[in-house]
């Protein structure tokens, strides 16, 4: 097994004392749990005495957040149509003004925007099938090369 594999013990369980309520009962409070360093990433440790069910449901619960959270690919899709909403409302002028208002570079703020202009059956696409593997580079270099209404997924 490899060092960083093993984990480096960077805390200890530790007691703390709260001040006494009104009442003069003293609580006392023991974390126990300890945070380990392996490789990049932090874990904390819970004795082994924690219940299976307990870490099943934390582990489901995890696992859920990260489904819901939206892909760059679907937030730069959002920020396309609403940057063209502003244009089209008349809110922002042009490209260097959405630029400067999110404090962005304008290139960056180009290549997002050019995705409000994309066909919306592919726009669904994206949207439909997040765990496509589809990502903001792929749809950035096919929006060039194609134009709807006769846009068409390109043939890899």
């Amino acid at each position: 097994m490899a060092k960083k594999d093993r984990g480096i013990i960077i805390g200890k369980p530790r007691t703390v004392s709260l001040p006494q309520p009104a009442g003069g009962v003293q609580l006392e409070t023991f974390l126990p749990w300890t945070l380990v360093k392996r490789g990049v990433k932090r874990e904390i440790l819970t004795p082994l005495g924690t219940p299976a069910a307990f870490r099943e449901e934390v582990q489901r619960e995890r696992k859920q957040r990260q489904a819901e959270q939206d892909t760059p690919l679907i937030r730069a899709l959002g920020l396309a149509h609403y940057w063209q909403r502003l244009l089209d409302e008349g809110k922002l002028e042009s490209l260097s003004d959405i630029a400067a208002a999110e404090g962005m570079n304008l290139s960056q703020v180009s290549r997002i925007a050019r995705l409000g202009r994309l066909a919306p059956g592919i726009v669904e696409a994206c949207l439909a099938e997040k765990d496509s593997g589809l990502t903001l580079e792929d749809l950035n270099r096919w929006a060039n090369s194609f134009r709807w209404p006769s846009r068409e997924w390109p043939s890899a």
